[in-house]
């Protein structure tokens, strides 16, 4: 394997794991495939679990790092829409967001922090939520992207059976809207490794 090849970790819910997904059209999964064909021995982590919470994220997150065998060069984080479905208030969400942000940091670990744009039949519980994770974001200096592109987060063609979760479909314009943001992040990387 390239020394020079970059390690990723996808860090969130059920967009990272891949609910209702094959293996292979997982996020990390599609991700990789993608940063193989630039790079060989590129790997991203799936340490995404269905239906976590910030919450959840926050307490789970110093295992994960733990069990690491050595420091990714980026990490990608998605994380906050059970929060709204489960009746989290946004500051305990803002206050979760913080925590994993600073693990992050504190381990050296530059992190991508994703937002979602809600589908119209949410809008109306997500209100207090907006803003949230750019707020963080500013606070950390932490690069922020959306997660979906624009026209995909709830267009019938581009989601599951349960008419919520992403299809592989989708989850490879995700791939390919996030490239470029992923590609940049890591560049700096890169050059240091090959330099």
């Amino acid at each position: 394997m390239p020394t020079n090849a970059p390690l990723v970790l996808a860090f969130g819910d059920s967009l990272v794991a891949g609910y209702g997904l094959a293996a292979d059209q997982s996020f990390p999964a599609q991700l990789q495939h993608r940063l193989r064909e630039r790079q060989a021995g590129a790997r991203v982590i799936n340490a995404g679990v269905s239906g976590n919470t910030s919450g959840d994220a926050r307490r789970r997150l110093p295992s994960v790092l733990s069990r690491l065998t050595e420091r990714p060069d980026l990490a990608i984080v998605q994380i906050g829409a059970n929060d709204v479905l489960r009746g989290l208030s946004p500051a305990q969400t803002e206050g979760n967001l913080d925590a994993i942000l600073l693990e992050f940091s504190r381990c050296d670990i530059p992190v991508l922090l994703t937002t979602l744009e809600p589908p119209a039949f949410l809008r109306a519980r997500t209100g207090a939520f907006l803003g949230i994770h750019q707020e963080v974001a500013a606070r950390h200096g932490t690069l922020l992207a959306s997660f979906f592109p624009a026209g995909v987060l709830g267009h019938p063609a581009m989601v599951l059976a349960d008419r919520i979760h992403p299809n592989g479909a989708a989850i490879t314009a995700v791939v390919d809207h996030l490239l470029p943001t992923i590609e940049g992040a890591l560049s700096p990387v890169d050059g240091a490794r090959a330099a």
